[in-house]
């Protein structure tokens, strides 16, 4: 008798998380297989040449088939994508912190990190190569330049929207500019951070696939180029969609990190 009620109240709730968790992807999952059929649809009954436009059964032939090649590419692009993702966090964390920190420098550094993030970053990529040479630096600097600014734009944000009653505060009990940087500033510029990472994130594969269309012997970035030079349109499209599901995987892990880091950190839930 006493576990039927337990059992009455637990039930609804798992059946509203399932509905819930449903209702956030359901929609996306609709839309795209919608978007598939009408593509599908629309190359047979127009016959476009698969040179232009491959059908999406086209282009899952071409996945298959090349699937070993496109793993390998894949697992080398990924090995990029992280390790630049993490560089260009650590990097944009510091200069937020070194602008804050130190009035003077910020004033001097915080303008040319603005004039930097408009320079075209495809035309650094031969600049990098010549320096760098063909190997993992000039595609780890690459998604540096490209990744940082909005981790650190971000995270300065936080840092400077913090309530002026809370540092008049902490100023009235002696805090030295250390102490409230960390103790204050910081805390407080979490929820910032974690949206400037997620952004970074997708940046990091953008820089990844300029880094090996610059130069490189491996990589989906790499793929893409020789499948367009041997005219493979389907193979160009299959190496895109794992570069897609790349951009997607990252985009996602930096979120998964958020919830733990800053549980209390507004979501976007779609309504």
């Amino acid at each position: 008798m006493s576990d039927q009620p337990v059992t009455s109240l637990s039930e609804p709730r798992l059946a509203s998380g399932w509905g819930a968790a449903t209702g956030s992807w359901l929609p996306a999952v609709i839309l795209l297989l919608a978007t598939v059929m009408v593509w599908e649809a629309v190359v047979r009954i127009f016959a476009i040449s698969a040179f232009i436009i491959p059908a999406p059964s086209e282009i899952a032939q071409s996945l298959v088939a090349q699937w070993p090649t496109l793993l390998q590419a894949t697992l080398v692009t990924a090995g990029e994508i992280l390790f630049g993702f993490v560089v260009s966090v650590l990097v944009g964390i510091a200069i937020a912190l070194v602008i804050v920190r130190f009035d003077w420098l910020g004033r001097a550094l915080y303008p040319l990190v603005v004039l930097f993030q408009n320079v075209p970053k495809v035309a650094l990529a031969p600049i990098f190569i010549l320096w760098f040479g063909y190997g993992l630096a000039p595609k780890i600097g690459l998604i540096l330049v490209i990744a940082f600014f909005p981790v650190t734009l971000s995270m300065l944000a936080g840092m400077q929207s913090v309530d002026r009653s809370l540092l008049s505060l902490m100023n009235s009990v002696g805090a030295s500019r250390t102490q409230i940087l960390f103790r204050i500033r910081v805390p407080h510029s979490l929820p910032n951070l974690m949206a400037g990472t997620k952004i970074a994130a997708t940046l990091s594969v953008i820089g990844a696939i300029v880094g090996e269309f610059a130069g490189a012997s491996d990589g989906l970035g790499y793929v893409i180029q020789f499948a367009s030079t041997q005219l493979d349109t389907a193979l160009v499209f299959a190496a895109l969609l794992l570069v897609s599901v790349l951009g997607i995987a990252f985009y996602y892990a930096a979120e998964v990190l958020e919830r733990i880091m800053v549980p209390w950190a507004p979501k976007f839930s779609g309504a």
